[in-house]
């Protein structure tokens, strides 16, 4: 079906009976697990209707429905729902919602280190179709940053906006494609009047100027903001108190024996009177009273204020005519390729990494400077090592330490870099902008060059340390490492799925490291005095295999450790040498003492060292295809 033949320029929104049930109350981790979590009817009967180039505020206290209402249009909601959703005539689904409408939540969180109108290049980029221009997409930026007021600070980083310029941006993001109804929740909330003013005039304004439907929330609604609102709903625990046209709201209210006093916002009278008191028992029994004799009185009366066609006739002007294509239509409906989304999801990672902000440069030295650091520091702790039998443990400890901080560095990078993008991409995932697995290549893409950088680099650093004969040998240790690095940022990624907060992830991926490294490594402790089972759990560590690989190459068949003395003046080829001191004739014997025959080969731990970041990787795409219980994306979203 062609877009232009989906809807016309003077289109609607009609809701006719709608009914949802829901989570009434907050339930806990298990009875959501085990779906135990208490349910009720949400929203009753709810009909309403709203037009192109009109903006209708739904108002009502906390837990009168407001959210479950836009969700219940964005077809996101969780629970049974019926009744009837109409966009211009024809059945609102959620590929047609995704295709022609937005969503933007109470809270969105953008990637810090971009700047504002890099944002919007790349929701534009991310949302517009490819058969659109790079000079319309970039006409459009532009278009969207002037309505909104932000072309002066369209070179700031996120981090630096004001929580009003943050939150015409997130709007912006949506508004960038020009969707033909664009739902807000709680768009002013927390904002200071002025800006509250601001942003109910400028949606407004591209309202009337595009043509567009709106409907947007609020809980304390300001006089000023009256005139910019057509439309007004007032719900209370789910039922309709009024819906329709604001410029009616007061004469239905004083018809039905309700007059707003002089002097006072009609707005939050209204909302006053449809909310129950609970300040005390008499109060609730009055209010509620009250409000069940005016959803009653409303669903007898109000029929010809809930549609725009009786309305027309009640104020004795006749409907306007359906004029098909009066309008651009939506440039989302146009239709990205796969190519071009992944693409502008590489080219938003490299931008918020090489950008010229803090948190860029955060980024930025997290993922490129960090980890040499730390083994430049590793250099000067160990420069002075002595060729005795000591050094037996002092390269061990070396290696072990080598390998301890290549996770470590990890861990904290990923967690840290990869958090703003899984949390955009929960939200993004949502609008049906893209999926899981591709998301993931995209990191991969752009990461797994900066890993080797950034691991390559820190291994030369150790190369004469090491005692290296070649580059060969200083390649493959830098290989080894690497792998230890992709496996812990596949292990932080799949981690990060469902843990929101960055510190708690790097935690938990430190202790599954830890118990790893204590196990498998065997550098703490040796396989040969450990018991059979415990050395068959840790075939399913990585640690197993780059522990052995990296003692082996670092010891076995070395002449610089044959005949190692016990120090500087004693040898340890003469009979007073003590045995234990001396026990170390060459570095295989040391190989040998530490790893059995089975566990040393050096070619078979090379290639499994590779294979668990390999189906860490795997394991990743499935899950972020996986269905994750709903109240686990939550977190990302609300």
């Amino acid at each position: 079906m062609k877009p232009s033949k989906m809807i016309g320029g003077d289109y609607s929104l009609e809701l006719n009976n709608i009914f949802h049930t829901g989570q009434v109350e907050p339930a806990s981790c298990f009875q959501r697990l085990f779906g135990s979590v208490q349910t009720g009817l949400i929203l009753k009967d709810i009909t309403l209707e709203v037009r192109a180039g009109e903006v209708m505020a739904i108002l009502g206290s906390k837990g009168s429905g407001k959210r479950a209402l836009l969700e219940v249009i964005a077809r996101r909601s969780k629970g049974l729902s019926r009744g009837q959703i109409l966009l211009d005539g024809r059945p609102l689904t959620q590929a047609m919602f995704n295709q022609c409408c937005a969503y933007v939540g109470h809270r969105a969180d953008l990637v810090p280190s971009l700047s504002v109108q890099q944002t919007l290049h790349y929701a534009a980029n991310l949302s517009i179709g490819s058969q659109v221009s790079g000079y319309v997409k970039d006409s459009r930026v532009r278009q969207v940053l002037a309505d909104l007021a932000l072309s002066q600070v369209a070179r700031h980083s996120v981090e630096a906006l004001t929580e009003g310029e943050y939150r015409r941006l997130v709007i912006g993001t949506q508004l960038v494609k020009d969707p033909v109804l664009l739902l807000l929740d709680e768009p002013t909330a927390g904002l200071d009047p002025l800006t509250t003013y601001l942003v109910v005039s400028m949606v407004s304004s591209h309202a009337k100027r595009r043509g567009r439907a709106v409907i947007l929330t609020m809980e304390k609604p300001r006089s000023d903001v009256f005139p910019f609102l057509e439309r007004v709903a007032y719900l209370c625990l789910g039922d309709l108190v009024y819906a329709g046209p604001t410029r009616m709201m007061l004469d239905y209210f004083r018809a039905v024996g309700f007059p707003c006093p002089e002097m006072e916002n009609p707005l939050m009278y209204y909302l006053c009177l449809s909310t129950v008191d609970r300040r005390s028992r008499e109060r609730f029994v009055e209010s509620n009273a009250q409000i069940v004799a005016l959803v009653e009185k409303f669903k007898m009366e109000g029929a010809p204020y809930r549609k725009s066609s009786a309305m027309s006739v009640l104020l004795g002007s006749p409907p306007s005519d359906h004029q098909p294509n009066s309008h651009p239509y939506p440039y989302s409906a146009q239709g990205s390729s796969t190519t071009q989304i992944g693409m502008t999801l590489y080219q938003r990672q490299f931008a918020s990494t090489f950008g010229c902000s803090w948190q860029a440069l955060f980024y930025l030295s997290a993922r490129l400077i960090a980890m040499p650091i730390a083994f430049l520091l590793i250099w000067m702790f160990y420069r002075d090592i002595k060729d005795y039998q000591t050094t037996f443990m002092s390269r061990s400890g070396l290696l072990l330490t080598c390998i301890t901080t290549t996770y470590l560095t990890s861990i904290f990078t990923t967690a840290y870099t990869f958090a703003p993008h899984r949390t955009r991409y929960y939200q993004e995932n949502q609008d049906g902008t893209y999926n899981g697995p591709l998301f993931l290549v995209s990191y991969f893409t752009f990461s797994l060059p900066l890993a080797f950088l950034t691991v390559f680099g820190s291994s030369a650093i150790l190369h004469h340390l090491m005692k290296f004969d070649d580059w060969t040998e200083l390649s493959l240790f830098a290989a080894v490492l690497l792998s230890c690095y992709l496996f812990a940022e596949q292990l932080v990624v799949a981690v990060m799925a469902v843990s929101r907060n960055p510190y708690n992830t790097s935690v938990f991926c430190i202790y599954i490291i830890s118990v790893m490294i204590v196990l498998g490594s065997g550098m703490l402790r040796s396989y040969r005095g450990m018991s059979e089972w415990l050395s068959w759990v840790t075939y399913a560590m990585q640690t197993r295999y780059v522990g052995a690989y990296l003692t082996a190459q670092a010891f076995d068949g070395r002449q610089q450790y044959t005949g190692l003395p016990q120090s500087a003046a004693q040898n340890c080829s003469i009979p007073a040498a003590e045995p234990f001191a001396c026990r170390y004739p060459d570095g295989a014997s040391y190989v040998n003492e530490r790893y059995p025959a089975t566990v040393a080969d050096p070619q078979i731990n090379l290639v499994a060292s590779f294979v668990f970041p390999v189906a860490a990787a795997v394991f990743n795409v499935l899950l972020y295809v996986a269905p994750l219980p709903s109240y686990v994306k939550a977190k990302f979203r609300e």
